[in-house]
């Protein structure tokens, strides 16, 4: 834990207003092959707990002790996966750092943080250990159209609440959203807008590709061997 981190205040295993519809589209993109996936910012455990329950082999990270007690205590058949985790320090927990994840989901977590970069990276050198793998992350979208009607329709000081605590800081186009993992090294980018019409979602699901450390350090000549 960060002596910064403030708690998000979950207090039950309820899904959030967005669980519903992000769910169905993290588990399309979901391999097939029975592999482990870790959940990185996995709250109080609903998505994780939702796809343990479909047959899927999921844990969880997240910096919320109060998420994490959630989670495993409503484990839904997935207790004990669940563990606190502070991505800034760039390690897993000891429990994880064995497991061969080839799968990263991240839903709804992006917008919360100060330094999104490391977030990604964090998630990079795990994939690229267990030999590459795919990211699957949702966030809010923001483009021109949706900002504009936000303005237009007189809600953007409640869109943008300042007065949300813990609430969103980063606020997401499909643009910056690539831009970020490509600096972090990732590839083969899809993107899939979620929920309203086009151009007006309101949340955009990315999948990108990391590749393996070996394949990293074959592409760059200053690499060691």
């Amino acid at each position: 834990m960060t002596t910064d981190y403030s708690e998000f205040g979950w207090s039950d295993a309820q899904p959030a207003f967005y669980h519903e519809l992000l769910c169905k589209y993290i588990e399309r993109l979901l391999p097939a092959d029975g592999s482990p996936i870790l959940d990185v910012g996995c709250g109080n455990g609903f998505t994780a707990n939702y796809l343990a329950g479909k047959g899927y082999d999921v844990y969880g990270i997240d910096a919320s002790r109060q998420g994490i007690a959630i989670a495993n205590r409503t484990g839904g058949g997935n207790p004990g996966r669940f563990f606190v985790c502070d991505v800034t320090t760039g390690e897993l927990p000891p429990e994880l750092r064995k497991i061969p994840f080839r799968t990263v989901i991240s839903m709804e977590v992006i917008e919360h943080l100060y330094s999104p970069r490391t977030f990604a990276a964090f998630v990079r050198s795990i994939l690229e250990a267990n030999g590459g793998g795919r990211f699957i992350l949702t966030t809010p979208y923001h483009g021109y159209l949706k900002n504009l009607s936000i303005a237009l329709a007189g809600k953007a000081d409640r869109h943008y609440s300042a007065l949300w605590e813990g609430g969103h800081i980063k606020f997401w186009s499909r643009r910056t959203l690539a831009i970020l993992l490509r600096e972090a090294g990732f590839r083969n980018m899809a993107f899939t807008g979620a929920g309203r019409i086009p151009y007006l979602w309101r949340h955009m699901v990315f999948s990108a590709e990391a590749p393996a450390a070996a394949e990293v350090r074959a592409c760059d000549p200053a690499a060691e061997p």
